[in-house]
């Protein structure tokens, strides 16, 4: 699956550490209600009192220091504090108290980062804000599918192949897309993917030059990402893929050598483990920056399995912090080995995927950055609900969803040589307008700003049921995965 591209910053304070996602969906110039205590002061020559309350989007976890660690939904942004610090703070939290020490150092980040808020705020229409910035039209994804062939046979995957190399009309249209597009836009995010993607390195190198060179004439940011199975990533490859602004990687290893193979073989039968794991090993010698997710999918009939191997990975990858793991759960995604698979139930997903974390962490394995990415304001939304995300098959069909290539109501359109579109809208809008817009438990949530309702759009048009992630469901677990990993790194510094 293809995912958005996010990266965090870190900012320490004087007194407790802050790790600041981003601010810059905060709307701090152009929200409403963002300069009210600003235009107060600025209007009026007595001095105006400004109450403050805690944030309807603050989640909160106590950790195994007997610390506190904050996240809130809305700003991106995640403090930890001391078992010290915490009673005060929580204090600050409860409301009608958030105004006990407005002079204090921790009370005035508090402020800055929106764990509080002037008591006029109006957070709900904030939110509503920030979900209509999805509409701007000065950036855009693609998911470009360069072949539909596949040369493994996962036993749970849920792709049918029914095409090979994306064609040259194809080629072309995507390049005159992205020349008429690129003048409006400021950035640009390309996702490769299959099938298997470097079965057609050709199509990928000629697409990213057209679009290297179309960036930068038009001066937009430009990001790419692949999700491989890693089988044909040599070091050369790798390095010429690098070189096209590839820079960040999905490869997956379902186990160790018995359990990978059994799962993740090849097409006409045949190992990958020992060529997948030769192949990352190589680019360990590659001096630039990168970033690497070993993705390991777990059931119920390898998640023994996958417990016992965190060590392996840690001797394998430990040493190279460019490497991560990101652990998931098999899901029933219309495959045609759904009936039969041994997937977890849904309280077991939820437990394991925390518990795999937080065995690597202490195994000395840093977790993906995935997880943060997230947590940030829109960063739990699918792609397929952004509308200005696309996938492009092939042949040149248009979807919302890479999942789903067979259901009616995902084909959107096609795309012609000369870089026009035809795009069904009424299905377009199908699945960027079935979130929080008719959802009341959505809108008054706490992971609104990150999620939306729109996690996952093809879960709530096929069950009717709304699709709340992992980490909404396990936000406590979340923010002590990452306050486990900022004490290893810590730790590791020293």
């Amino acid at each position: 699956m293809a995912q958005d591209e996010s990266q965090h910053a870190s900012q320490q304070l004087p007194t407790y550490k802050l790790q600041q996602a981003s601010l810059e969906p905060t709307c701090s110039k152009a929200c409403p209600d963002s300069d009210k205590e600003t235009q107060h002061q600025s209007s009026n020559p007595v001095q105006h009192v400004v109450q403050w309350r805690p944030s309807r989007f603050n989640a909160q976890a106590q950790v195994d220091d007997d610390g506190l660690v904050l996240y809130n939904s809305y700003s991106g942004a995640i403090a930890s504090f001391s078992a010290e610090e915490r009673k005060r703070v929580l204090s600050w939290l409860h409301p009608g108290e958030a105004d006990m020490e407005p002079d204090h150092e921790i009370y005035k980040e508090l402020r800055e980062h929106g764990f509080l808020v002037s008591a006029d705020t109006d957070e709900l229409r904030r939110a509503q804000f920030l979900h209509q910035s999805m509409h701007q039209l000065d950036a855009m994804h693609l998911v470009l599918l360069v072949t539909e062939a596949c040369n493994f046979r996962c036993n749970y995957c849920y792709e049918y192949f029914p095409r090979g190399n994306m064609r040259s009309e194809v080629i072309k249209g995507l390049m005159a897309y992205i020349e008429q597009r690129a003048k409006t836009l400021n950035v640009l995010n390309i996702s490769w993917h299959g099938g298997e993607p470097l079965l057609a390195p050709r199509v990928i190198e000629q697409l990213s030059e057209s679009f290297i060179e179309v960036c930068d004439k038009y001066d937009v940011v430009y990001h790419a990402e692949i999700s491989t199975n890693g089988y044909y990533l040599t070091r050369e490859l790798f390095e010429q893929l690098l070189d096209l602004h590839i820079d960040r990687y999905m490869i997956t290893l379902d186990g160790p050598a018995e359990v990978h193979n059994a799962r993740r073989g090849l097409f006409g039968g045949g190992d990958t483990y020992e060529r997948i794991v030769s192949n990352l090993l190589s680019l360990k010698q590659v001096d630039r920056p990168f970033e690497i997710n070993i993705r390991v999918n777990f059931d119920n009939s390898n998640l023994e399995a996958v417990h016992s191997f965190i060590p392996e990975l840690r001797d394998l990858f430990g040493d190279d912090e460019r490497f991560a793991v990101y652990f998931r759960p098999v899901g029933c995604m219309g495959g045609e080995n759904d009936l039969t698979l041994p997937v977890c139930d849904a309280r077991t997903k939820d437990k394991e995927i925390w518990a795999l974390n937080e065995e690597a962490i202490q195994a000395g394995l840093p977790v993906s950055s995935f997880i943060k990415d997230i947590l940030l304001p829109t960063g739990a939304i699918c792609y397929a609900a952004k509308p200005n995300s696309m996938v492009v098959g092939s042949d040149g069909r248009l979807y919302k969803c890479s999942v789903a290539f067979e259901q009616e109501n995902n084909q959107l359109g096609r795309i012609h040589e000369d870089g026009t579109l035809d795009v069904d809208m009424d299905k377009l809008a199908l699945w960027t307008t079935s979130g929080e817009e008719t959802d009341a438990n959505c809108q008054a949530c706490f992971f609104r700003p990150s999620c939306q309702g729109n996690h996952c759009p093809l879960y709530r048009m096929r069950t009717g049921n709304r699709p709340c992630s992992y980490e909404k469901r396990q936000i406590k677990q979340v923010l002590r995965t990452i306050w486990l990993q900022s004490v290893a790194c810590e730790s590791a510094e020293q």
